[in-house]
């Protein structure tokens, strides 16, 4: 096991400790502090948010909850991470024209990264903004009512930022 928290994580996570006394209560706030610190969710992670929280939680349990919820990334992302709503509402109103668009401008394809590790553009099911579609969130940010321009401009400014 290589991973640990980063000093900032190490005290916000002794922070957290007394705010559950339901020890797996811990274990989305640590996700999301293993996340923060190296951008994605592996298996030395969770096996170390396992250890740190302690019986009864298991690195099966921990597992089982990394894998269940969608906003943990599992591998690597970009810079900018698009996540593209395909559910219904948002597919109706054209998610998939923006999900193409914003492919063939990055010359990537849904779930793949640049080389340069610059975007990374996924399909995602519901970000919980249906009368608002399509919907995307990047990063923290969401982005509504899109449509192919929009997704364009979106990136252009992204990639002026670096």
């Amino acid at each position: 096991m290589s991973y640990q928290f980063s000093k900032e994580s190490e005290v916000r996570f002794q922070k957290l400790v007394p705010q559950f006394p339901n020890k797996r209560s811990l274990i989305l706030p640590c996700l999301f502090l293993l996340q923060k610190d190296q951008g994605f969710v592996d298996k030395d992670g969770m096996e170390y948010i396992a250890n740190r929280i302690g019986a009864p939680v298991s690195l099966a349990h921990v597992h089982g909850v990394a894998t269940f919820y969608t906003m943990y990334n599992k591998k690597p992302v970009g810079k900018y991470h698009i996540q593209i709503c395909a559910n219904i509402s948002c597919y109706l109103a054209g998610s998939d024209v923006v999900t193409e668009t914003a492919c063939k401008k990055l010359g990537i394809r849904p779930g793949e990264t640049k080389e340069d590790k610059s975007f990374t553009v996924e399909e995602v099911q519901c970000l919980g903004a249906c009368g608002f579609g399509p919907v995307a969130q990047i990063n923290e940010s969401y982005y509504e009512h899109l449509d192919a321009e929009k997704i364009e401009q979106i990136i252009d400014q992204l990639a002026k930022q670096g």
